[in-house]
């Protein structure tokens, strides 16, 4: 069940922004004059299709391959591939027909429609929900670094002061493109005394391989025990089941802390022997125990008890905390204002898109950050929000307004390029090597695609 929300979420998303993306190509191929013979939410190749209908001279309808979308332009060489209709005699309602200024707004139409979108989705979101963040200042215990953060340098309880010299206000900061694609200086208070840590540029392929939850997140106080698995508990489990599925036996149900006689409310205070105030140092023993049995200090009603659990293998008893509030801030803007910060919004996203493709070809970022559908419905997740969706939708969107202004062939930017070296030369490209070309970015996209999937799928089984 949960795949199929998280499906649904990305077809629905993908769906919207493709539709409005090839709604721009109509809308300026309409202005100018130019018959558009169809228009598609996904690919009706070798020409099936779920259904269709025709207003005027335009089909409308969806296909069968899930790829996208497209308008079929008269007197255009495109996914269509339609030779024949080129060998004849251009007519005045055909693209090619058109001077090529027209020509490269209709090629741009879909890209601006896109920015559009997404501007208006964080414009929107942020006029209804406002802003809320983790005040950076109220992080009293200061951080906790995973592997990543560890590598660069980051100590348990260290406090982040600034980045690149400029005051941290909200802790997100410290998880954004900022830190991720900005090779920053961090400042950190430490002991008494300011650091300076700098995040190397290649950080994004350890966060892409560990997550980013090893990299920082605000140290947390060890609070009571909210939850203690039970037998009845794994029983449900789907992963036990898959595992059983597959003929892995060792996926017996553990329930160390059960077993032990953990209960709801015990506070831990102590680890075999060593004084627990923080989950990141109850982790820490555990984890160096993995497999052994380990003696655990709790405090039960005023009582301090010892209990001795068998740790798992992947360093947990099977217990969880109640959550700690973090001290957070809330800001709600007006009309007109939240304008300006879906604007920032939208235009940092765009960049980060940029930064990141620059960072791929000079070899500082590795091409697994790649991520295809399987990777993207992953980020909606399990649970449909509102919120989250349209955010979501709103980052994809920038995405594709810059993953198609790419100088790729088969691609707007292709064709953008084709037309300003047109505009340039005086006259238009030969019809055989725009075919060719339309051919080889063909082959281009389905070589990225076949990556990106592959990507994900070595992704879910830990590669």
């Amino acid at each position: 069940m949960d795949g199929l929300i998280m499906a649904g979420q990305l077809l629905l998303g993908l769906s919207i922004l493709v539709i409005l993306h090839e709604l721009g190509h109509f809308l300026a191929a309409r202005a100018f004059g130019i018959k558009v013979e169809k228009f598609y939410l996904f690919f009706d190749a070798w020409d099936f299709k779920l259904f269709s209908f025709k207003i005027g001279e335009t089909e409308y309808g969806i296909g069968w391959l899930p790829l996208g979308g497209y308008v079929k332009i008269a007197g255009m060489i495109d996914e269509s591939m339609d030779t024949e209709q080129m060998a004849l005699p251009a007519q005045p309602w055909e693209f090619r027909s058109k001077p090529a200024w027209q020509r490269l707004i209709v090629m741009l139409g879909g890209i601006i429609v896109n920015i559009i979108v997404g501007i208006v989705i964080f414009w929107v979101l942020t006029f209804k929900y406002g802003e809320t963040y983790i005040d950076n200042d109220k992080l009293v215990n200061g951080v906790h670094p995973g592997i990543v953060g560890k590598e660069i340098g980051i100590k348990d309880g260290d406090k982040i002061l600034a980045l690149n010299g400029q005051k941290v206000v909200r802790f997100d900061e410290l998880i954004s493109s900022k830190v991720l694609l900005g090779n920053p200086r961090l400042t950190v208070a430490r002991n008494g005394q300011a650091i300076d840590l700098h995040v190397p540029e290649t950080v994004l392929n350890n966060i892409t391989k560990y997550g980013i939850e090893e990299f920082i997140s605000p140290r947390i106080v060890v609070q009571k025990i909210q939850k203690v698995v039970e037998p009845s508990d794994l029983a449900q489990n789907k992963v036990g089941f898959l595992r059983k599925l597959l003929g892995k036996t060792e996926a017996k149900a553990e329930t160390p802390a059960f077993d032990a006689g953990f209960k709801v409310g015990d506070s831990v205070i102590a680890v075999n022997g060593n004084s627990i105030r923080f989950k990141d140092q109850m982790n820490t023993q555990l984890d160096k125990s993995a497999g052994k049995q380990v003696m655990v200090r709790v405090l039960r009603n005023g009582q301090v008890i010892d209990l001795q659990p068998k740790v798992a293998a992947d360093g947990t008893i099977g217990v969880s905390f109640n959550g700690q509030k973090l001290a957070t801030k809330h800001i709600d803007y007006g009309f007109f204002q939240s304008f300006g910060v879906g604007v920032d919004k939208g235009w940092t996203t765009f960049a980060d898109n940029g930064k990141g493709i620059w960072k791929m070809i000079t070899g500082k970022v590795s091409a697994r950050n790649i991520s295809s559908p399987i990777g993207i419905a992953k980020v909606y997740g399990s649970e449909f929000d509102w919120e989250n969706f349209w955010r979501l939708t709103g980052l994809i969107s920038m995405a594709l307004a810059f993953m198609n202004l790419l100088p790729i062939p088969a691609l707007d930017g292709g064709h953008v390029v084709f037309l300003i070296i047109e505009m340039i030369k005086g006259k238009p490209l030969g019809d055989k090597f725009m075919e060719r070309a339309q051919i080889a970015g063909f082959v281009i996209l389905m070589s990225l695609m076949v990556f990106a999937f592959g990507n994900d799928i070595l992704k879910i089984f830990g590669k």
